[in-house]
């Protein structure tokens, strides 16, 4: 569960991070870290479009300035987008100055690829997710200074887990998710395989539960 589900102290190290949403509300925020790619990206656009889905994507610059076309499937698609640094980098082992000099690039990056007056309104708020869920408190207080919200998430589903398979990864969803959880897939080469088989189900299974999808204001 210290994995799955944060433990108490680590919300308490970034306090005015956004860990869990309202929880009298009966309603999940789907999140995917480190795209856009190709081999991964759309099969997860494809899934949620199935099912009218919306959720928020934390990209990874330099992923973008690779395969802007990606990125614009993503856009296009109406869903949110947030910052997961250039190179997806973990901010303790960073000197902050170059730390916080990845997260501009990154957004530099993104706004440049955000075409469209309509993609930019929807994107005005800046969201920013650090790498492996850490970085050093400076860092985390000059990323806020600068107008970002910070969204960490409620469950992790390991889906990049070598030591777990798909249907390990389904029942984590099924175990931890509830009101208000911002749930942490990601659309990347070494969780595709597993979102492949479980993805639909996952979703399903929310929508059963009767479950409402939402994305950040």
């Amino acid at each position: 569960m210290f994995i799955e589900q944060p433990a108490r102290f680590l919300r308490w190290i970034y306090p005015h991070a956004v860990w869990r949403m309202d929880s009298s509300v009966k309603a999940v925020y789907l999140t995917f870290d480190d795209g856009p790619i190709p081999e991964a990206t759309p099969f997860v656009l494809d899934v949620l479009a199935r099912y009218g889905i919306k959720a928020t994507f934390f990209m990874v610059g330099d992923n973008v300035r690779k395969h802007p076309d990606v990125f614009r499937q993503v856009v296009e698609a109406g869903h949110r987008i947030g910052n997961h640094t250039f190179n997806h980098i973990g901010g303790l082992r960073w000197l902050s100055k170059n730390y916080l000099k990845n997260t501009e690039k990154a957004q530099e990056i993104i706004e440049r690829n955000l075409h469209s007056a309509e993609a930019a309104e929807r994107n005005a708020v800046h969201l920013f997710r650090p790498p492996h869920g850490w970085m050093r408190t400076d860092q985390y207080r000059t990323i806020r200074r600068q107008g970002y919200q910070i969204i960490m998430w409620d469950l992790v589903t390991r889906d990049y887990s070598r030591r777990l398979n798909a249907e390990q990864v389904l029942a984590n969803v099924k175990r931890y998710a509830r009101n208000g959880s911002i749930i942490t897939f990601h659309d990347s080469l070494r969780s595709i395989d597993k979102l492949k088989l479980i993805l639909p189900e996952a979703l399903e299974w929310l929508i059963a539960e009767g479950y409402d999808f939402r994305v950040f204001d």
